[in-house]
């Protein structure tokens, strides 16, 4: 039964327009990752229309506007507003930019497994087979969706920062702990804390000049949240790396970096978005290689050789 009565008021939907103008035209290819960032920032009728969309793509490239409005439960009025938050004049340019993506994706051997619940029973190569889908699912998501001025700003950033620091909790810390490994073997002076009383306090001590980064695939991560703005109320640079471009970690940054996540049995969004961070991550390590250049070869060469030793087993003593 179609549902009339949730068409929600002109100006209450998160991924409003002034959103859209922002983030300029919608690529072809980013449809579904759109879709996919936008679903949890949107409500009532609108998210009914997305959760479809995202539950049935090639159905929703086939349907009539009449047709994906009973599906979902709405409207074609309400079809209609969730083209124009996605960023689209109308629902053609909504079915053709989803036939495309779908119809690369099955190209490219994407779709076979995504959105398949993972059985106890399932031989190890079918499993293989599905993580790989849906791990570079999510890679091509996050490259729709990543807007590299957002990270031309970040590197410029970080390349003549005094200090960076680098925060997020649980798994997003791990993340962090890669990217301050990263930043330091090329001379950057950079520390990566997950402990919030740690954190606060180091980023009391930045200020303008300073960076820092603040890890959380929801955005919604309080400590991290509170970290990074103590360390904007003092004057540094704030980047955000999260999945949810309106979450309030990214409110509060200077700069926003959005990844897409593919979910998987086992793996929920949390967890499949490791690999699109560090995607995003080392994109920007080797942009501020790039901009330090002298500096990060001659650092990176002198790293190396310092635990070059450790590295060749051939010079290890034998002991009788």
């Amino acid at each position: 039964m179609v549902d009339h009565e949730v068409d929600i008021p002109a100006g209450t939907a998160v991924v409003d327009a002034e959103a859209v103008d922002r983030r300029g035209a919608l690529p072809a290819e980013g449809v579904l990752a759109r879709v996919r960032a936008g679903t949890a920032e949107l409500t009532g009728a609108l998210r009914r229309v997305a959760e479809h969309v995202l539950s049935d793509p090639e159905g929703a490239a086939r349907a009539t506007i009449v047709e994906l409005a009973e599906r979902s439960g709405t409207s074609p009025a309400t079809v209609t507003r969730f083209c124009r938050a996605m960023g689209f004049e109308g629902y053609a340019d909504l079915r053709l930019g989803i036939a495309a993506e779908t119809g690369r994706a099955r190209s490219a051997g994407w779709t076979v497994d995504i959105g398949r619940e993972i059985q106890p029973g399932d031989p190890l190569e079918r499993v293989l087979d599905q993580i790989m889908a849906a791990d570079t699912r999510a890679m091509h998501d996050t490259a729709a969706l990543l807007d590299l001025a957002e990270v031309e700003r970040a590197a410029v950033a970080i390349a003549g920062a005094g200090r960076v620091n680098i925060f997020g909790s649980s798994g997003s810390a791990l993340v962090g702990e890669e990217m301050q490994f990263s930043l330091h073997r090329i001379g950057v002076a950079a520390w990566a804390w997950s402990d919030v009383h740690e954190g606060l306090a180091s980023a009391a001590l930045l200020g303008p000049g300073d960076v820092a980064l603040g890890i959380s695939h929801t955005g919604q991560t309080r400590e991290t949240i509170e970290m990074l703005a103590e360390a904007g109320s003092h004057g540094a640079t704030t980047v955000a790396l999260t999945g949810f471009p309106r979450s309030p970690l990214a409110e509060l940054a200077d700069v926003v970096l959005v990844t897409a996540s593919q979910a998987t049995t086992f793996r929920p969004d949390a967890l499949s978005a490791r690999h699109p961070q560090l995607v995003v991550l080392d994109l920007l390590y080797v942009a501020v290689a790039q901009r330090t250049h002298n500096r990060a070869h001659a650092a990176f060469r002198r790293t190396a050789q310092a635990v070059d030793g450790h590295k060749a087993a051939g010079r290890l003593r034998r002991t009788a």
